[in-house]
Parts: structure tokens; C-alpha cells; sequence
């Protein structure tokens, strides 16, 4: 077993209150907390409630065990490919852990999943302003997709279209 391997581990029900905590975390550096909703409880029956869509990978500091990281993904699907992938919704090191190796061993984890399931897409969004973190992707072999845009729907807007008549 490698050091990566022993620093990451599957999400436990007693992991949400980390979890939720780094959450808030992730959403404060990416300058958006207010935006940062997610309660505990939403976040334990998502991961672990009847019907789970969503699921976690712990990086530990080795040695302590302490909880120093954390990615939340879920299963995706490509038309053009014909198979599942992975989005990856969050990945976060504490700042004064990063540099360890605890997001390559989270990224390496999930590359291993989609390897072992026959996935063939590993994604995320990155934060155009986040040099460190692009940088980082980028060391790995991680591509772009710059000439995508993203768009989203929420709140009143959300609300208002799936109000409409069919």
C-alpha cells in the first residue's frame, strides 16, 4: 500500500460535519459564502440516505488520521462517449496542507474510479481567477474546456421556468 493510498478514504456518515465545515471553507476562498446553503443534514441524505447520488472522498494528514481534505462527486453521463464519467462537484486541502500530495492522491483516487468503472471523463469546474489550482490541473494532464460556457439556472429563475405551463 503507497503513502496516496493511505491518505484517502471513503466518506463516513460521521465525516459530514468535516465535510460541511470545509464546505464553508472552500466557499469562503472562493469568495462566496453567502452563497454556501448546504446544511448537515442535506448533506448526510445526499450522501447517505435511501437513494445516495452523491459521494466522498476524506484525504488524511498520514500518521494523525486528521481530516485535511475532502471531494464530493457524483456520476455523470456522456452521449458522445456512451458512458459514465465523474464530475467532481468539490475538491479542498486546508491551505496549510496543501502541498502534501492530498489533492493529486484525491484527483488519483478518482482517476482510479473511472479506470476500474469503465468512466471515461474525469470533470470539474475551476474558478478562472484560481492560477494555483489551474496551474495544478494542469501539471496533471487536465484540460480546459475553454471554449464552453457554463450556464445555471437558480432561485427565482429556476422557480419561475418550471412554473410555467407545459
Amino acid at each position: 500500500m503507497s503513502t496516496l493510498d493511505r491518505m484517502i478514504r471513503t466518506a463516513t456518515p460521521a465525516d459530514v460535519p468535516f465535510v460541511h465545515t470545509m464546505i464553508r471553507e472552500l466557499a469562503e476562498y472562493e469568495r462566496a459564502l453567502p452563497e454556501a446553503k448546504a446544511t448537515r443534514e442535506q448533506l448526510h441524505d445526499a450522501l447517505f440516505g435511501e437513494h445516495p447520488a452523491v459521494f466522498g472522498l476524506i484525504a488524511e494528514e498520514e500518521g494523525s488520521g486528521e481530516p485535511v481534505g475532502f471531494a464530493l462527486w457524483f456520476r455523470n453521463f456522456s452521449t458522445w462517449r456512451g458512458t459514465h464519467g465523474i464530475y467532481l462537484e468539490d475538491l479542498y486541502v486546508r491551505p496549510e496542507k496543501r502541498g502534501g500530495g492530498h489533492g493529486r492522491a484525491l484527483l488519483t483516487e478518482l482517476a482510479r474510479i473511472c479506470v476500474e468503472r469503465g468512466y471515461q471523463r474525469l470533470e470539474w469546474s475551476v474558478l478562472d481567477w484560481n492560477e494555483p489550482s489551474i496551474g495544478f490541473y494542469k501539471s496533471l494532464g487536465a484540460v480546459p474546456m475553454d471554449e464552453w460556457t457554463v450556464f445555471r439556472l437558480t432561485d427565482g429563475a429556476l422557480a419561475e421556468l418550471g412554473s410555467r405551463p407545459r
